[in-house]
């Protein structure tokens, strides 16, 4: 390895070893050209995919393409198969409708009945052959050419006969024709000789389905033989329910029976389709019937219904299915039996009827009854209890938002009954006399079958709304007295707070069961204030009753988050309800809305840490907006409202956790003295912004002391700017000296103060405060010598300033850098 050639001698080495790896590279590329073409000559005849079984897949060469189909062989073999049965059913059609007049009567059978025959026999050889597919579209043609026989066999023979029923006859034959053409043409062809199949011979060959299209054809033609029969006869309704459940019934059975999957899709979809039109025109034809006979009639039919839904939840082998028929089969006997019950009662007892049976099928579930049945059956008891409820909510919502109504005209005097002060503004809810009954009913179904299972809270609650809610609309439809009514939602009030504490108890805390009976506790009271705005003395003696009320419930464990923010609502709207009857001017009557925000101050005071505490916090809050509404038409009381609510501001920050309302107090309090000077129609800036300027000064001051490291600007830059700077604008427009020279001394007085605290912001803002009044004080003598002067002097002034601008530039940057300096070091 030591011994190396000269650079010049193995440059030369490499270039020739380069020049024979070259021609070697060309030589084999050369010979393999030479092989691929070789072996493609020699493959032989191709496949569908391009190959030949058992040949190697070459790659092909450099420069060669490679077409690959598009489509498959079997596709296309189909799409011919199809296209060429459509186009021999065509002219088939088009002979009979247009030749079939040329020919004689033995003609026209000779024709038909040769090539029908003709057609039908193919596929039994086209079969034996392997065919299949061609096998399976010429059945195709074959199976259209008997309609068109039908119809020539009518037109040339039974010309007389009715159309419905010679349909009706003809659509049974040929369903008949074409399910044992279908099972006789598949018990012919051989079976598959391939593989295992062919070792085991005919040992293997039994009943299958070979053409797939004869047997769902004969199926889908079966609905029609009753459905054409019933329509050839006039038959009326019922027969035609009937006729179309049976339909139904056979379509079930033809799916849960049969093997072959076409079959069973073709019965499966039919047997939904005319069930659920059997079904609606049952239910219509029971819930319209005038008598017993009539709707016990179409009863039978709903029944029939539900026997044929429940059979088929009995045998179907999938499980969502089951549960879907069971609920179908529950929902047509409640159905069935609810029309019968209807018929002879009343039309407000429809609903409760229905739902007595929809409860009735509850028994189901403790029986041993497969668990789909059970579960399907249970569901359809549930929907018709939704059902129920759903038809009660407007009678509900009309009793709960009745009564707002009266707010238009408060004090217009008593109404005869609780029925009329409800629906004297809305829509009267028809057959509302059951409803207290239905929601009854359905909170005992909650309540009895929630216990034990792991949904008994969420059934707990719903019973609880469902139970009041019946209390609550039973006074309405009562039609009890005016007075006896609001007694008796005042009592749901008291009822609805007992239940809360003794869920509370039960649960050892706070729960949803409690929580849900307090909120319907506020519901009802709010409803019972409104109500009670039809008379002055049962305002107030509901206003009274619920203040007190809600007070008492505030020291309750879990109750007060609730009850005392409502207690001090209450009081607010007695306040404006006193004040109102004693004859008082809203502004007057906000003095005595201000005792509640005092109120709940000291409530929120003894309830500190406690949840309640907030929401007291805020009721106090919006009862002080009130009052504030109520005064701002009267300046005067409107500022001795604001004084008043900063004093209760002031004391709320006295609370170690409350200190940030300290900047509420002062907010009010500066608001009360703005009110005050607009009232004594104060012009003067000054009076406005100095006990601004005060309070901001001894804020910044005092957060100053606490935090020596605080900005001037932060500090004094707000109150000095409020100062300063709106009576340096009055002064500009001020054609007195007496203002002038006050701001100034005022500026002169800040501008020495910060240069001898070395404060920057009083520095600033004093100096260019001061600097503006002298320029302002000095401008008419400014503008008087400018006049004098010669109109050349300014120019020549100015040239003479920049001279001695340039000629110090360096002097005067240095003195800039150190002025800039000294204030930086400034606060």
């Amino acid at each position: 390895m030591m011994n190396l050639p000269p650079p010049a001698e193995e440059l030369r080495l490499l270039d020739a070893e380069l020049r024979q790896l070259d021609a070697r590279r060309v030589v084999l590329l050369r010979r393999r050209e030479w092989l691929i073409h070789t072996l493609r000559a020699a493959r032989g005849p191709q496949t569908a995919g391009g190959t030949r079984p058992g040949a190697p897949d070459w790659p092909a060469g450099a420069g060669t393409a490679v077409h690959r189909p598009e489509a498959t062989a079997p596709g296309v073999q189909n799409v011919l198969l199809v296209l060429g049965g459509i186009l021999l059913t065509i002219a088939a059609v088009a002979f009979t409708l247009v030749n079939w007049g040329d020919m004689g009567v033995a003609g026209r059978a000779l024709v038909l009945g040769a090539v029908t025959v003709g057609v039908l026999g193919a596929p039994v050889a086209l079969l034996r052959r392997g065919l299949t597919s061609t096998a399976e579209s010429v059945a195709g043609l074959g199976i259209a050419l008997t309609v068109l026989d039908a119809y020539a066999l009518h037109e040339a023979v039974f010309t007389g006969t009715d159309g419905l029923g010679y349909a009706a006859a003809a659509s049974a034959v040929l369903a008949g024709t074409w399910a044992a053409y279908g099972v006789g043409v598949s018990a012919q062809a051989p079976p598959p000789m391939t593989g295992a199949a062919a070792q085991e011979g005919p040992a293997r060959r039994g009943p299958r389905l070979v053409l797939r299209l004869p047997l769902p054809l004969a199926a889908a033609a079966a609905h029609l033989p009753l459905l054409l029969w019933a329509l050839a006869i006039d038959a009326g309704p019922h027969t035609l329910t009937a006729v179309l459940l049976v339909t139904s019934a056979a379509d079930t059975a033809v799916a849960l029976r049969t093997a072959p999957v076409p079959v069973r899709v073709v019965a499966l979809v039919g047997a939904c389709g005319t069930g659920v039109l059997g079904a609606l025109s049952a239910g219509w034809l029971c819930w319209s019937a005038s008598g017993a006979g009539t709707a016990a009639r179409a009863a039978t039919l709903l029944f029939l219904a539900a026997a044929i839904a429940l059979t088929a939840a009995r045998f179907a082998p999938q499980r969502d299915v089951a549960t879907g028929a069971a609920l179908a089969a529950g929902l047509c006997a409640v159905a069935g039996a609810g029309g019968v019950l209807r018929a002879p009662a009343p039309g407000e007892w429809a609903v409760p009827a229905c739902l007595a049976c929809g409860i009735a099928l509850l028994a189901v579930v403790r029986t041993q009854l497969p668990a789909p049945l059970r579960q399907g059956l249970g569901l359809a008891s549930l929907t018709v209890q939704a059902l129920a409820v759903l038809w009660a909510v407007p009678s509900v919502a009309s009793a709960l938002f009745g009564p707002v109504a009266g707010v238009e005209r408060p004090w217009s005097g008593m109404p005869q009954d609780t029925w009329a002060a409800v629906f004297t503004d809305v829509l009267r809810p028809a057959h509302a006399s059951t409803v207290p009954l239905v929601l009854a009913a359905v909170a005992g179904v909650l309540a009895v079958a929630g216990r034990g299972a792991a949904w008994r809270p969420a059934a707990a609650v719903g019973a609880l709304v469902l139970g009041w809610a019946a209390a609550f609309v039973l006074p309405t439809v009562l039609e009890l007295p005016y007075g006896a009514g609001l007694v008796a939602q005042g009592a749901v009030v008291v009822a609805a707070l007992g239940f809360a504490e003794w869920a509370r108890r039960a649960a050892a805390g706070p729960s949803p069961l409690s929580r849900t009976a307090v909120l319907l506790a506020l519901v009802t009271s709010v409803d019972v204030a409104f109500a009670s705005l039809a008379s002055e003395p049962v305002t107030i003696g509901v206003l009274v009753a619920l203040t007190v009320l809600f007070g008492a419930s505030s020291p309750r464990p879990g109750l007060g988050l609730f009850t005392a923010p409502a207690s001090l609502v209450y009081a607010a709207a007695l306040a404006c309800a006193i004040g109102a009857s004693a004859g008082w001017q809203p502004q007057h009557t906000a003095l005595l809305v201000l005792v509640v925000p005092a109120a709940a101050a000291l409530i929120a005071a003894r309830l500190a840490g406690s949840p309640a505490t907030v929401p007291v916090e805020g009721a106090g809050a919006a009862a002080g907006l009130l009052a504030l509404v109520l005064a701002v038409t009267a300046p005067p009381v409107f500022a001795l409202v604001l004084s008043l609510g900063g004093v209760v501001a002031a004391g709320t920050a006295l609370r170690p956790d409350r200190r940030p309302a300290g900047y509420v107090a002062a907010v009010l309090f500066l608001l009360a003295t703005w009110v005050r000077l607009a009232a004594w129609d104060v012009t003067t800036a000054e009076a406005y912004t100095l006990p601004v300027t005060v309070l901001a000064l001894v804020v910044g001051y005092l957060r100053r002391r606490r935090d020596p490291a605080l900005s001037s600007w932060t500090a004094y830059g707000a109150g000095l700017a409020v100062a300063l700077l709106p009576s340096l604008l009055a002064a500009w427009g001020d054609q007195h000296w007496l203002r002038p020279l006050l701001l100034g001394a005022a500026a002169l007085t800040v501008t020495l103060v910060g240069a001898r605290s070395r404060l920057q912001a009083p520095l600033v803002l004093g100096g260019s405060v001061l600097a503006l009044v002298t320029l302002h004080e000095l401008a008419p003598y400014i503008a008087q010598v400018a006049g004098a002067l010669p109109r050349w002097v300014p120019p020549a002034l100015a040239g003479a300033l920049l001279l001695a601008l340039g000629a110090t530039y360096e002097q005067r940057l240095r003195d800039a850098r150190r002025l800039r300096g000294v204030l930086g070091r400034f606060h």
